[in-house]
């Protein structure tokens, strides 16, 4: 088994199904502590998980400081139906901050953890992803490039793109607008499967 299946936690930003699905259920131990935001802890025991926390505010986890911040995962009655995010800070003595945003578009819950938080990294879902109707339920070029702006301390880098079939934003595409708007050296791209 790959080692990044043997992990010391799991950490669910939502239960949509591109972030937790039948695959990840039956290839992880049962006995591995799950966080997951709050709601959903039933939902994972019903799937045989027995180590399961809802994080409310903050926790501490092997010296990390784990805080749960929110999002909005598009605008409107689309919005209201793709429910509750969460994203997470990671905080160690010692070590950068780190902001996962989750499934997120830009917007006030965003600014107020990166003006709260202050993280060296950020890591955006920016996949454009959308439906038939209604705006974006991640974020696209635009959000990227105004994240970019407000906060040009923090390294970013763009993922979940490529990956599902409602996600317009390819990484040529925002490639380009990052080369256009000159924030090469804040945004990273990375390829499936790539460290750095």
């Amino acid at each position: 088994m790959k080692s990044w299946l043997k992990p010391d936690a799991v950490l669910l930003t939502h239960l949509h199904p591109d972030h937790w699905d039948q695959a990840a259920v039956e290839a992880l131990d049962k006995s591995l502590l799950i966080l997951c935001q709050p709601g959903e802890e039933a939902a994972v025991r019903k799937v045989g998980f027995t180590d399961v926390t809802e994080v409310h505010e903050s926790l501490t986890y092997k010296g990390t400081m784990i805080f749960r911040t929110t999002g909005q995962h598009g605008t409107g009655k689309i919005g209201r139906l793709m429910g509750q995010v969460s994203g997470y800070v990671f905080k160690a003595e010692g070590e950068p901050a780190l902001y996962i945003a989750g499934d997120t578009i830009w917007c006030e819950d965003v600014k107020r953890v990166l003006d709260e938080h202050h993280p060296e990294y950020t890591l955006v879902n920016a996949g454009g992803a959308k439906f038939i109707e209604g705006g974006t339920i991640i974020m696209n070029e635009d959000d990227v490039v105004s994240l970019c702006r407000y906060a040009p301390y923090t390294k970013i880098a763009a993922i979940h793109m490529e990956a599902i079939n409602h996600c317009f934003t390819t990484r040529a595409d925002l490639k380009g607008r990052i080369d256009a708007e000159h924030l090469t050296d804040q945004v990273r791209i990375p390829l499936d499967g790539e460290w750095f």
